[in-house]
């Protein structure tokens, strides 16, 4: 009796000495130029862009409150990197674990933090992060294993930045006059939203640089220059120290490095950030990949340029090593294949899939499917056709091959878990067999997003230790948007018995469209859970024999077509009069032919176009 007390009333002693952060988030347009070559609305918070990093304590408890005041939009946050142990309906994605926020709702995000580290926040809704909604989130750690090895901290988030908005550039993208899937080509790079950074820094002090890329496509290169850096975390997990002059980001991943300053300094560090170009189909003339900031030792002194970027090799990531030693799960439950292609559908745009199939979210989202499916839950199916979704058992080890059958990179996150890297290819590896990899390595490097190469393949492993339900996805936004997403609803029936949702989230959703089912099956069919009837669906296939080229060589004759159509129906259109003036014209035309012709630049009509 006496030890079931005791642990009473340290559980009530634990809960009345967490620490609780209470916050209002007000997401609302403002105008912004973080470039200085476009001025263009933003989403920021509070007024404020580039909005605040959120920075909290390991153990704490964070109450935040999002009210959308953008009026046109709706929206939602992701916690990025954040496992959600016990509360995976704060996760944030919509159709997955919420409804969306609409214009003039709120919801808020109630989450204990247990992991130190590295991490951030953004929207999760059609493709909108881009937009500003994004921001560093820093877990800070009292038992820091590195806290003695630095005086200072400081926070660099890297982006791209689109001078459009993400609507009209998603219209244009998933769209029959892209036919290839060619992703938008950012217009700049950014540095914490900005360009010309400057951070003061002294002589002598060693500091923790957090680093976060939040861009919605380009991986980047960044580097120092004359300073080594040394790795000690990546996506929240401490490494073992390791040198480095060059790291490589992809959207979505962090790195913490220690970086010391000269005792004797007096030159100003410039540092950059370079965008991968290797993954844009096309350059501008105009684009510039790279944005530079410098660590100001002396404020009197100049901003010296940085040096080239081949002149760095980056670390290989696959090398890092997790501090506390964690050996690789040698004995696999379940191994869950994904073939990763881009192909075309019938309305002619290009889309992103798993295993020949593009997702499409539900009509109820997943997790409220868990809650009110009962045994049923267990079963794939009532998921629906088109989320790509895995049912996993508690407690076992999940093994993931993702064969890349493409020849772009693809950045790949997991929610709610870290995964260990076992096995990951070099370009055009073709995929993944028992036979083609290397020995697993004995202790493998452990993130949450990892880089695939092209026509290559990664193999992934954890343990299904969180019941929820959990996106897996490429973090390119453009991907995430054309499909490629796949969930795991890990073990739905044990989610059942612990789990409640708030009663505010079913409101949330029947204040935005009381039609809206939050229970059911993916169709919203509660009568018949396996009857997917009515279920959101992507477009019909391709008809065979179509390809690409095909595709862009029909819309052409097609546009030109419609054009020529067009031009003869004006023309049809015109008073008798003016025919009659226009076969005079020519006639004269004929007679004295220094006049200009229709359609060049003198006689005005090229020009009014």
């Amino acid at each position: 009796m006496l030890p079931v007390l005791l642990s009473f009333l340290l559980l009530i002693y634990g809960a009345a000495c967490t620490k609780v952060t209470r916050l209002e988030y007000n997401i609302t347009w403002v105008n912004r130029n973080p470039d200085g070559l476009h001025d263009r609305p933003v989403m920021g918070i509070n007024g404020q862009w580039p909005i605040p990093a959120l920075h909290a304590t390991k153990g704490e408890q964070v109450v935040i409150t999002v009210r959308n005041h953008l009026g046109n939009e709706t929206t939602s946050l992701h916690w990025h990197g954040l496992y959600m142990n016990g509360t995976t309906y704060m996760d944030g994605p919509p159709g997955v674990t919420q409804c969306e926020i609409s214009p003039g709702e709120s919801l808020i995000y109630n989450f204990k933090i247990n992991q130190p580290g590295t991490y951030w926040f953004h929207s999760h809704t059609k493709g909108q992060y881009p937009d500003g909604l994004r921001a560093p989130l820093i877990v800070h750690d009292l038992d820091n294993p590195f806290q003695n090895d630095f005086d200072e901290e400081i926070v660099l988030s890297f982006s791209d930045w689109y001078h459009d908005l993400m609507k009209p550039l998603l219209a244009s993208f998933i769209s029959v006059t892209n036919p290839t899937g060619a992703e938008p080509v950012p217009n700049s790079a950014l540095i914490n939203d900005a360009q010309n950074v400057t951070i003061a820094v002294l002589p002598g002090r060693t500091y923790l640089i957090r680093m976060v890329n939040m861009a919605a496509f380009a991986g980047m290169y960044v580097w120092f220059q004359n300073c080594s850096m040394k790795v000690v975390e990546v996506d929240g997990i401490y490494t073992e120290p390791a040198e480095a002059s060059l790291l490589y980001l992809t959207a979505g991943q962090r790195y913490s490095v220690l970086l010391s300053v000269n005792s004797d300094s007096v030159t100003n560090i410039p540092f950059v950030a370079s965008m991968d170009e290797e993954l844009f189909d096309t350059i501008p003339d105009d684009l510039n990949s790279n944005v530079t900031g410098w660590l100001v030792v002396d404020s009197t002194q100049g901003l010296p340029p940085p040096l080239k970027l081949d002149l760095f090799t980056p670390v290989d990531d696959y090398s890092l090593r997790p501090l506390d030693g964690l050996a690789a799960l040698d004995t696999v439950d379940r191994t869950i294949t994904l073939d990763l292609k881009m192909d075309n559908l019938g309305d002619g745009a290009n889309y992103a899939f798993f295993n020949d199939m593009t997702y499409v979210p539900p009509k109820v989202p997943t997790l409220y499917t868990v809650m009110s499916s009962g045994q049923h839950a267990s079963d794939p199916i009532v998921y629906g056709s088109h989320t790509n979704s895995f049912v996993l058992n508690g407690n076992e080890t999940v093994e993931i091959v993702l064969n890349n059958n493409d020849d772009g990179k693809h950045p790949f996150h997991l929610h709610g878990h870290a995964f260990q890297v076992v096995a990951r290819s070099d370009d055009d590896a073709g995929s993944y067999s028992v036979n083609s990899a290397a020995h697993l390595p004995l202790v493998p490097m452990r993130r949450d997003t990892v880089l695939v190469r092209p026509n290559g393949y990664a193999v992934l492993r954890f343990r299904s230790d969180n019941p929820g339900v959990w996106l897996f996805h490429c973090h390119i936004e453009w991907h995430v948007a054309s499909g490629l997403t796949a969930t795991f609803i890990e073990a739905p029936l044990q989610l059942q018995e612990t789990t409640t949702i708030p009663p505010n989230h079913y409101a949330l959703c029947e204040r935005n469209d009381p039609s809206t089912p939050t229970s059911g099956n993916a169709a919203g069919n509660v009568a018949d859970l396996l009857n997917l009837q009515g279920e959101p669906a992507p477009p019909a296939p391709l008809p065979a024999g179509f390809t690409p080229r095909g595709i862009v060589a029909f819309v052409v004759s097609v546009l030109n077509g419609l054009a020529m159509v067009a031009i003869i129906a004006w023309y049809g259109m015109l008073p008798i009069s003016a025919t009659d003036s226009g076969a005079k014209n020519a006639d004269a035309s004929r007679e004295d032919e220094s006049q200009p012709l229709l359609g060049t630049p003198e006689s005005g009509i090229a020009t009014e176009q």
